[in-house]
């Protein structure tokens, strides 16, 4: 049977009945991905055309001067943009059970590894990964290399948040007969044939056409001469009878009749199949009404109907299951398909409520933080060591600078000078484009700490590895500003967002962190459930983060560049900020229960420095 040939994933429900969900293909997957692709795109090119139509093009030279209402599209149009790429997977796959667009198209889900549905913490998980996955640079070649290899098809994403795309269409009605044309088991038309015997009649029925007639001639004078015993020659070619034999035995077996020889738990699949089918059937319409409009498109008395139905499905299935253990068959399988569908239905999480919200930020993230404060302190030693070796080198020996740090930054630390004696502030300050400044910071901003994160998976190395290099891009340039005597010229900058973005950077380390303790040291756990619990864990601290990141980002825009405000005022500043964040990550308290955050997911390039020191690698114009 072609189901065979199907790549097969067994779980366990909370009923004990085993399900069988079979596992997408990498061909349907890679399609999906291509028609969620094209919508992001059209997306992207709405907003733009949105944005251009706001903006008439005659306000832009005028912009640069003065219009503020134009730096305020060109932040939104930033905003939206980040936030098409990173919430598009997570929001869909969150709100619609594990779908995005292109997997509802193709009839593809993403679940669990029990069968229930994914959420937004299990959702964000998996597409963060998508930065590591699509390497090299956009292939997806390491994404593609997991699926190969895993037995259940999953890449890494995937293996992180303890999930695994299933197909979910259904199978083609199996041997049973319309729920009216249903006999009874007492009028079912006796069996001649074995199931041995039935099935080289059927693989004989199926191949003969195909086949030139010589070969047919000899392969229906084989089966004729096997089962000459269930056809008396009556003049006819061999392969009439056989014919018949073929419809006659298919009948028995649509009304409930045992095979030959059929004892024990062979006769009471039979009897499954003749009495249940009616009522298989037609919970597969019902199921599929669910499966397009949702469970409360039933109403209150439907869904109690379908919990009804599905309960009693599962004990047919687990019989079906013992009395079919060593024949299978299809019947097995379609039922198998009902269940699986109807489980992942009724088994969805509960739709998050704003207080749940609330409570999320206020309680479980910051206790959270304060639980990871291992794996927190590791990253921030593997960036502040850095730093520091570095910050010694280059006061010690200016000459060593350039070794290490962007030549943008060299010729701004020369412009630096300047600045300082005229007082003008680390950077121009076109305060009109503050906004802008600040949504662009945010965004690249969060985008390294999703890096941080993702390649946890490296087993940790990406992850020190990226804390490293901006530990000593950091620590290069306060050097080099040092050596120059300007270090109140940097401080002046940095002191408002530092504090709130060092920190998101080092959490966001830490949840990497997480997911490499996953890979190296499950301890009593399996890697798999280790991956489930640290990905939770890490979802929350990458909430923290992406929080700090956007007061941060604010900071760094609306308030850092000001070349009018003294020193002094920008450190009372760092210190609120300081303040505020110890009284909120003391504000939690310890809670059990897995929460759900609600950080955005999609694949970026993981580039970007810290503190909007270093220029970006994709354009050395501007600041982060």
């Amino acid at each position: 049977m072609s189901q065979r040939l199907e790549q097969i994933v067994d779980v366990e429900t909370p009923e004990l009945v085993v399900l069988s969900y079979t596992v997408a293909g990498l061909g349907s997957r890679l399609y999906a991905a291509l028609i969620d692709l094209l919508i992001s795109i059209f997306l992207f090119l709405a907003v733009a055309v949105g944005i251009a139509i706001l903006v008439p093009r005659q306000r832009i030279a005028a912009a640069i001067r003065s219009d503020s209402s134009t730096a305020l599209a060109t932040a939104a149009l930033v905003i939206l943009q980040f936030a098409i790429l990173w919430g598009y997977y997570l929001l869909f796959e969150g709100l619609h059970d594990g779908q995005t667009p292109g997997k509802r198209l193709l009839r593809l889900r993403a679940v669990r590894d029990g069968g229930f549905s994914v959420g937004f913490a299990a959702s964000a998980a998996r597409n963060l990964m998508r930065i590591v996955d699509m390497q090299p640079i956009i292939t997806y070649l390491v994404g593609i290399g997991a699926m190969a290899f895993s037995k259940s098809g999953k890449r890494l994403g995937d293996m992180v948040a303890g999930t695994i795309v299933v197909r979910e269409s259904l199978v083609k009605q199996p041997l049973v007969a319309e729920p009216a044309v249903q006999a009874a088991p007492s009028l079912a038309v006796a069996a001649q044939l074995s199931e041995t015997e039935f099935q080289l009649l059927d693989r004989w029925a199926a191949r003969r056409n195909s086949l030139d007639v010589d070969r047919r001639r000899q392969l229906t004078e084989q089966v004729a001469r096997r089962l000459a015993h269930a056809i008396p020659d009556d003049g006819t070619a061999d392969a009439a009878r056989l014919s018949r034999l073929h419809a006659s035995e298919r009948q028995a077996r649509e009304r409930g009749a045992a095979a030959r020889g059929a004892t024990g738990a062979s006769r009471e699949r039979y009897a499954l199949v003749t009495t249940r089918s009616p009522r298989w059937i037609a919970f597969a319409s019902r199921l599929a009404t669910a499966q397009r409009r949702g469970l409360s498109s039933l109403g209150e008395g439907g869904v109690r109907e379908f919990v009804e139905e599905y309960r009693a499905l599962t004990s047919d299935l687990a019989r079906l299951t013992t009395a079919a253990k060593d024949v299978g068959g299809a019947e097995l399988f379609y039922l198998g398909r009902l269940v699986a569908g109807a489980h992942n239905l009724i088994y969805r999480e509960r739709r998050q409520t704003f207080r749940d919200i609330l409570r999320f930020i206020a309680i479980d993230v910051p206790s959270e933080v304060r639980r990871s404060a291992t794996p927190i302190l590791l990253a921030a030693a593997f960036l502040f060591v850095p730093a520091g070796i570095s910050y010694t080198a280059v006061v010690r020996n200016p000459a060593v600078a350039p070794t290490f740090i962007p030549t943008g930054m060299l010729d701004r630390a020369e412009q630096g000078v300047e600045r300082a004696r005229r007082h003008t502030g680390y950077i121009a300050d076109p305060e009109v484009f503050r906004p802008v400044m600040a949504s662009k910071i945010i965004a690249n901003n969060v985008q390294v700490t999703f890096a941080a994160f993702a390649f946890g998976i490296t087993a940790g190395i990406g992850t020190l590895m990226l804390l490293m290099l901006n530990g000593i891009s950091l620590g290069g340039v306060f050097g080099l500003y040092q050596s120059k005597g300007i270090i109140s010229l940097l401080l002046a900058f940095v002191a408002p967002h530092g504090v709130l973005e060092l920190s998101a950077i080092c959490i966001a380390g830490g949840a990497g962190l997480l997911i490499a303790s996953a890979l190296l040291l499950p301890g009593e756990m399996t890697r798999r459930q280790a991956f489930a619990t640290n990905s939770r864990r890490s979802m929350r601290l990458l909430a923290a983060s992406s929080l700090l990141l956007v007061f941060a980002g604010s900071l760094e825009g609306m308030v850092s560049p000001i070349p009018t405000w003294p020193l002094w005022l920008k450190l009372m500043v760092s210190a609120t900020t300081l303040l505020a964040l110890i009284s909120y990550l003391r504000g939690g308290i310890p809670r059990t229960r897995a929460a759900i955050p609600t950080a955005a997911a999609i694949a970026v390039q993981p580039s970007g420095s810290l503190l909007g020191l270093a220029d970006s690698p994709v354009r050395e114009d501007r600041a982060l």
